[in-house]
């Protein structure tokens, strides 16, 4: 067994997990927070990223264990009360989700792909980088156009990613 503690999404978290618990399913199960999901469990299809310590992590590669003394972002830790965060926005304005399920992974690697490219994406590098998310509903062509606004209006307002 392992001892755990956590800032997730502002707020300490401590717990006692088994050794192998992944973070996906700390997260989840421990904490409560079901926006990130649990997809492939292979670290193929993006469904579980999260922020930890400022960078885009699928934890379904990341024992809970390993990211004790982290600070985690999740989906859930995104927007601002009632506000939300403006990729989340941008995915509701540009129709960036079908089913959704893969929403929170691309949302969460969209917010890190903004925050290393704070003078803007073009279509090239989004479709790049989002290779390791996958979305079996669309073309990826309006979360490619969601991710793209965001960027734009990111970067004129000077907002930071997350």
């Amino acid at each position: 067994m392992s001892e755990v503690s956590l800032v997730v999404n502002g707020r300490r978290v401590d717990g006692t997990v088994e050794d192998r618990t992944l973070l996906v399913h700390f997260l989840r199960e421990h904490v409560g927070l079901t926006g990130t999901h649990v997809g492939c469990d292979t670290s193929q299809c993006g469904a579980c990223v999260v922020h930890v310590d400022g960078k885009a992590v699928k934890s379904c590669t990341m024992l809970a264990a390993q990211a004790s003394g982290s600070n985690i972002i999740t989906i859930e830790g995104l927007a601002n009360g009632a506000e939300l965060h403006p990729v989340q926005a941008a995915f509701k304005e540009h129709h960036g989700l079908q089913c959704g399920f893969c929403t929170p992974g691309m949302i969460m690697a969209a917010t890190d792909m903004i925050a290393r490219h704070p003078g803007g994406l073009d279509e090239a590098t989004v479709r790049a980088e989002l290779e390791g998310n996958i979305c079996r509903c669309t073309g990826y062509h309006n979360i490619v156009k969601a991710i793209l606004a965001a960027s734009a209006a990111m970067s004129a307002g000077g907002r930071k990613a997350a």
